[in-house]
């Protein structure tokens, strides 16, 4: 006797505005005034069938096409894809502010090392994980790439929470609490892929550490596995300008020129960071489509740098963002990630203004540079961040054919007020306590601010318990 399967049942998500951003990033001299304003809907609703949406309609329309399909009108409110994450190091949310106003090498040296070998395990990635995609979702993120040890637990805290992932098969040469050496990583890095590739929201990507930290040797078999398996690559490259030195004095030459002669440069190759480039590496990641991902808060935190993205956009470079870990940045707010890459990418453009010698001379105007805009930060935070990882078909995006991976933001309150431009207003007006609801694969994890598949009182609980071990630790050191 067999048993009938039942269709799955329709949503409606009504919305004011929609946002499907389906219109490509255009270049300054292709700008029109409101040019990005014909990708926004008005008065649409969303409809899905069970992961994917299957119509974008008018509200005045849904009657007659879809009279008994449940309906959820969330009425003075933008629905947009759902913020893509390209980098972060979900588990170090439990190390968020144990010590701050460093620069990059003596923050990893003198406080994240000592901890990571004495605090890192199981527990400590599973829940650290846990706690970082409940603040993801609260704030509109519905995918992110990670890059920590033990992958495995990562990816099990992703499973049962229901959100998209990029889990990073961390490779680095020494000795760590997740393994012996890097082939030990390598190798205990694709049982964890064999284990967990059944999942649709689970991919997988090697994540060699950076070109200080895993060896030539070792980068060209990552290369050949990468090829082999079709799968990303994604390391922290040019990160600061520190390690721009280091590998002048112990290679003769720039970190990317490495990169370039190891064969990592191409369309699979993610690289985090990326300051002080020049215009030859711009012209080459732009020729090997190589993604870069921008790191705003963490750069400036860590007094890293800062990515020339203006240059990278003009050149034809795919713009992901990323918030780094909460560890240095210190949140993993993708909604204020953008707001500052925008912001300061304005700032990018005034520096090489006053450095130009000439107070007189406009080199912005010279060289056809403007800031990024609103609609920009948001494609680097969505569809940027879906062509990085390699999922732009299924994610990014709202069109019908692809998985219902949205967010809404309410734009009613007084500090939204009034509302002239949409997408302006969720740039440089809006904050993560204004995302409402999210969606990924049709099921809503975050229901009117609610988590629906964590327990928020228990991952405060985990949290505090390490914030007391880890407290009392540097309180004997």
């Amino acid at each position: 006797m067999s048993t009938k399967q039942s269709k799955p049942s329709l949503q409606i998500i009504c919305a004011d505005w929609i946002l499907p951003m389906t219109a490509p990033i255009l270049l300054p001299k292709e700008q029109g005034d409101k040019a990005h304003r014909h990708n926004l809907l008005s008065n649409f609703a969303i409809v899905i069938e069970g992961a994917k949406i299957i119509d974008l309609i008018p509200q005045e329309s849904i009657n007659s096409h879809y009279p008994n399909a449940e309906r959820t009108n969330l009425g003075q409110s933008i629905l947009m894809p759902g913020f893509i994450n390209a980098h972060c190091h979900a588990a170090m949310t439990l190390l968020r502010g144990v010590n701050d106003n460093l620069s990059l090498q003596d923050w990893l040296i003198h406080v994240i090392y000592p901890l990571e070998k004495k605090f890192v395990n199981d527990e400590f990635v599973y829940q650290g994980t846990q706690h970082a995609i409940a603040e993801m979702l609260r704030s509109g993120t519905t995918c992110f790439q990670d890059m920590y040890f033990m992958p495995d637990q990562a990816a099990k805290a992703v499973h049962e929470a229901g959100i998209r992932a990029n889990i990073g098969l961390m490779v680095v040469e020494n000795k760590t609490n997740w393994a012996n050496d890097a082939q030990d990583c390598i190798n205990k890095g694709l049982k964890v892929r064999d284990d967990f590739k059944q999942l649709d929201l689970i991919d997988f990507s090697f994540a060699p550490h950076a070109l200080y930290t895993v060896s030539e040797s070792t980068l060209k078999q990552l290369v050949i596995l990468t090829n082999e398996l079709t799968i990303n690559l994604q390391i922290h490259l040019h990160e600061c300008s520190a390690e721009i030195r280091d590998s002048l004095q112990k290679y003769k030459q720039r970190p990317f020129e490495l990169a370039s002669k190891l064969g990592l440069l191409s369309p699979q190759f993610n690289t985090f960071h990326m300051t002080q480039l020049n215009d030859n590496e711009i012209e080459k990641i732009a020729e090997s489509g190589t993604h870069v991902i921008h790191c705003p808060q963490s750069n400036m935190k860590l007094a890293s740098g800062v990515c020339p993205v203006n240059k990278l956009i003009e050149s034809g470079v795919n713009l992901a963002i990323g918030t780094d870990g909460a560890a240095s940045n210190n949140d993993l707010d993708m909604l204020a990630e953008i707001q500052s890459a925008v912001w300061l990418s304005s700032r990018a453009i005034h520096d090489k203004f006053e450095t130009s010698g000439n107070v007189f001379e406009d080199t912005a105007i010279r060289d056809n540079q403007s800031p990024l805009t609103a609609y920009q930060g948001l494609y680097a935070g969505t569809m940027g961040g879906a062509k990085a990882l390699g999922i732009s078909d299924k994610v990014g995006s709202l069109e019908i054919g692809k998985q219902a991976d949205f967010i809404s933001i309410d734009l009613s309150s007084i500090e939204a007020q009034p509302v002239y431009d949409p997408i302006s207003q969720v740039v440089y007006s809006s904050t993560r306590n204004q995302v409402t609801h999210v969606w990924v694969a049709g099921k809503c994890l975050l229901d009117n601010r609610q988590l629906t598949t964590l327990n928020e009182s228990v991952i405060i609980k985990n949290t505090k318990q390490w914030q007391k071990k880890i407290s009392s630790y540097l309180n004997n050191i």
